[in-house]
């Protein structure tokens, strides 16, 4: 793994810029869930939940994917 040192404001705390530098990578496509928890410095659950915070979600369906599986969950009967 590479290191990267960046500066950042007395004013930015620096936990909070590491979750949302691996929360927008995730979000990209760049790093899977558990390279950006370890990034973050959290567990994979609670980098989960954290990502609502960050406005990215943990599932990337497109809506016709949604559609799909939605007409074939109709199809089972319980």
């Amino acid at each position: 793994m590479k290191t990267l040192t960046l500066q950042v404001p007395d004013s930015l705390d620096t936990k909070e810029a590491k979750t949302l530098l691996a929360a927008k990578l995730y979000e990209k496509g760049a790093l899977t869930l558990g390279q950006a928890a370890e990034l973050a410095g959290y567990t994979k659950r609670t980098f989960m939940e954290l990502l609502a915070d960050y406005d990215v979600s943990v599932f990337d369906y497109s809506e016709a994917e949604l559609e799909k599986d939605l007409l074939n969950a109709q199809s089972y009967h319980l």
